[in-house]
């Protein structure tokens, strides 16, 4: 199987250091110090133990990459670049995926399916979720978090290649669950990320330090609540049944870990704060339910991200 990761940030850095090593791996990136660093040098990996291990990653660059594979030759493109570069890493995956090929998003946030399928046509787009961690601590240093669960979408016209990417996934020591509707688990994260994403960013603080304050827990509270109750609107009933506690135990679960939106907010990067928060007040307003906090945390995120991140 031959498989391109869009992405060399923690994400793409964790699954492709974890598929088994009979696979052909790719990793397609934009990142000039971290390309350069994995051209050179393995990647070094910090166990959530403690423990350091080196694996080699064969990068490339996007231009590089999708001028130089040849056509339709990839089985699986795996999208896990932030939500802004989903639109580019699309049409990356749409010039070098096979025709029976499949590109699957195991992205944050609302609408990246959506998108992938406008480039690479509906029957060659796949949904996904995951709750494994991870932070890059510096060009080639990967930190691994929590090992959770990654859930794969299925259908009839591509459940074959579902349980292909699922078995694979399980020999690189990922835990992976084939589920018809995803919506739960997706809305469910959204619910997570929501609440603990962007105050970690706007605060500098890793997960569990939110817990210290009950200021923070009130607004990690109410946000999440909001995501519950946009969903409920939509038919949709999250997995757990108090989104509030939910997110408390996530961030005490999580306690030592940096959200993705506050390394990106730490490395001057563009957030994610646009199809977490943004999206769910977007799904909100057509639906007749407001969202107040998330209205606040998205307006707060890009204000940071418009000064140029120098609070």
């Amino acid at each position: 199987m031959r498989i391109a990761i869009f992405g060399v940030g923690a994400m793409g850095c964790l699954f492709g250091s974890r598929l088994p090593p009979h696979v052909d791996v790719t990793l397609i990136g934009h990142w000039s110090e971290q390309l350069v660093r994995l051209q050179h040098h393995p990647l070094r990996i910090i166990t959530s133990q403690g423990q350091e291990h080196q694996v080699d990653l064969k990068v490339k660059n996007y231009t590089q990459a999708v001028d130089e594979f040849s056509s339709q030759t990839v089985d699986v493109a795996l999208i896990l670049v932030k939500s802004s570069q989903t639109a580019q890493a699309a049409e990356g995956a749409a010039q070098i995926l096979q025709p029976g090929g499949l590109a699957i998003t195991l992205q944050n946030g609302l609408g990246n399916l959506e998108v992938i399928a406008g480039r690479v046509g509906v029957e060659r787009a796949a949904l996904g979720t995951t709750t494994v961690g991870a932070a890059i601590d510096g060009p080639g240093v990967l930190r691994e978090g929590g090992m959770g669960v990654t859930h794969l979408a299925t259908r009839p016209d591509i459940a074959m290649q579902i349980q292909a990417v699922a078995m694979m996934f399980e020999q690189g020591g990922l835990h992976t669950e084939i589920i018809e509707d995803l919506d739960p688990l997706i809305w469910g994260k959204l619910a997570i990320n929501a609440a603990i994403n962007p105050l970690t960013a706007l605060l500098r603080v890793p997960n569990g330090m939110l817990l210290e304050s009950g200021y923070a827990r009130g607004l990690m509270g109410d946000a999440a609540r909001e995501v519950a109750a946009v969903a409920a609107a939509k038919d949709i009933a999250l997995p757990f049944p108090d989104p509030a506690a939910r997110a408390e135990e996530v961030a005490r679960l999580t306690a030592l870990n940096r959200s993705s939106m506050l390394q990106d907010v730490l490395r001057g990067a563009p957030t994610e704060i646009d199809a977490i928060c943004g999206a769910v007040i977007g799904e909100g307003r057509q639906l007749g339910v407001p969202a107040p906090v998330n209205a606040v945390l998205h307006r707060l995120i890009k204000a940071l991200e418009a000064i140029g991140n120098e609070a």
